[in-house]
This record gives structure tokens, C-alpha cells and sequence, in this order.
């Protein structure tokens, strides 16, 4: 596949421009480097620039996996309603992790701020930049305890599962700790 070209469902195309049609995505927001709550919740509210910010879950201490011998990581979920594509919403989401200071200097490494999209409505994109939804989503606890908080019943485009079923059917092992009083008031749903 050419670099500016993408899949989405079944057609392939150049990445669509932004309208004013209204989407729906849920992200993955993580943090284990300084004041971890203080990053989640700046990343909120910079997320406010790309579009609504529907739900935020609470804060979940999140053991690290694949790369463990770091600090623990603060993670949650956010529910954002926007009228840009999955492109220019990943966009945004760079520009964000950069001007909070996240530098990719080791992959899966200690950073200041991570945002995945998970899910963007029922779209399937496949890209060198982008993949959604998210490829490793159902395998990680500390993506799936948030998310069902806000989102139980949505469900995966592709594995035809509501979040609520993927969290059930994963095995024991990641340690996820859901922290008390953390709530962005954004969690009460706008």
C-alpha cells in the first residue's frame, strides 16, 4: 500500500477530509512519568481542542506489560465526539503528546503521556500511521477496565464483542487497581 493511502472497511481511497458529521472515538490514556494524575487530567482537557469530551473513567494504577522494569502507569479512558477523521484526529493526538513533553525515545518505555484511539465509531482503518481499532485493545486489561466503566456495551467492529464480553473472557495476570475519588467532572456524561 502506498504511504497516503488507507483502508477503511472495504474501499481503499486517500483519507477523507474533515466534515461536519459528528464521530464517535474512545481513547487510552496513560501516564508513568512525574505528576501522572496531573498529566491524565491536562490531556483531557487538551483533548477539548479536537472535539467534546463525552465520559472520562476513573484513574486505574496499571502494572506495566511487554517492558516491566518501570514505574507503574495511571490510566483511563476517554469517550470524545469530533467532526475530524481518524487521520486528523491521530494528528491531533501527536501534537498533544508532543507539546506535553512525551519523547519516543524507547519503545514501550516510560512517558509523560500515551493516547491510543481504541475504537472511532464502527470504521476499520489499516495504515502505516494508524490502525483502528486499536490491534492490542482486547489483550490488555489496563485498555478494557476503563473502557467498560464508560462504554461496556459498545462493542468491536471487527471481533463482534461488546467491551463488557472481551473484559470477561481475559485471563488473570495484569494488575489493574481502580483508584477512589479520581473522577474528571466529565465523568458524570455532558
Amino acid at each position: 500500500m502506498d504511504q497516503g493511502e488507507f483502508f477503511v472497511g472495504k474501499r481503499m481511497g486517500k483519507p477523507e477530509t474533515s466534515n461536519d458529521t459528528m464521530h464517535s472515538a474512545y481513547l487510552s490514556l496513560g501516564s508513568n512519568v512525574g505528576n501522572r494524575e496531573a498529566q491524565l487530567r491536562q490531556a483531557v482537557s487538551r483533548l477539548e481542542t479536537v472535539g467534546r469530551v463525552r465520559r472520562v473513567s476513573s484513574f486505574y494504577e496499571t502494572e506495566p506489560v511487554e517492558f516491566t522494569e518501570q514505574p507503574w502507569f495511571l490510566n483511563c479512558a476517554v469517550a470524545l465526539e469530533m467532526s475530524v477523521t481518524p487521520q486528523e484526529l491521530m494528528k491531533s493526538i501527536l501534537q498533544i503528546e508532543e507539546k506535553m513533553g512525551r519523547r519516543r525515545v524507547q519503545k514501550k518505555g516510560p512517558r509523560e503521556i500515551d493516547i491510543d484511539i481504541l475504537l472511532f465509531g464502527d470504521e476499520v482503518v489499516e495504515s502505516e500511521e494508524l490502525t483502528v481499532p486499536h490491534p492490542a485493545m482486547a489483550q490488555r486489561r489496563f485498555v478494557l477496565d476503563p473502557l467498560a466503566e464508560i462504554a461496556p456495551d459498545v462493542r468491536h467492529p471487527t471481533i463482534g464483542k461488546t467491551v463488557q464480553e472481551l473484559l470477561r473472557e481475559l485471563p488473570e495476570g495484569q494488575a489493574v487497581r481502580k483508584l477512589q475519588a479520581t473522577a474528571i467532572p466529565y465523568a458524570s456524561a455532558k
